[in-house]
């Protein structure tokens, strides 16, 4: 019989580098789970990531207090500042910029990101990294 799950808890951590310390604790505490265990878990799992390499994970919570998890790839906003070198997106998006992405980038960013999107065509996850790219105030220069 398949364990009752009493919820879903979604977390972003630094890989290698998850700790009792908020969010993971609080987040983890108030449904009774061992947060060590966890932690220690996890790291295992992002230790070959580069540091600082920001991992969501979804965590499910069983009746039981035992959990399992799942890790995602790291989010689409990361991966442009990774690729532009910068600390943030544009305060004002609309009227200023930040940087300039070429297609080829975006082309990468959506092949790392495909088993997290909702489409499988990489012209459709190439919109959809072009579309947060907008919003981050980074240009899309075309080739």
């Amino acid at each position: 019989m398949a364990k009752k799950v009493k919820a879903i808890v979604k977390l972003q951590c630094p890989a290698g580098q998850a700790s009792p310390a908020p969010p993971v604790g609080p987040a983890l505490g108030q449904y009774g789970l061992n947060i060590m265990d966890f932690c220690q878990r996890f790291n295992e799992m992002t230790k070959t990531q580069p540091p600082g390499t920001i991992i969501p994970v979804e965590l499910t919570v069983y009746e039981d207090r035992t959990f399992a998890f799942k890790l995602k790839t790291p989010p689409v906003s990361f991966l442009l500042k990774k690729a532009l070198k910068i600390e943030k997106g544009a305060s004002n998006p609309p009227k200023t910029t930040v940087g300039e992405v070429t297609t080829q980038q975006l082309q990468e960013i959506a092949q790392t990101k495909m088993p997290d999107l909702n489409t499988q065509d990489l012209k459709q996850a190439m919109k959809i990294v072009g579309g947060t790219a907008k919003s981050m105030g980074i240009k899309i220069k075309k080739e």
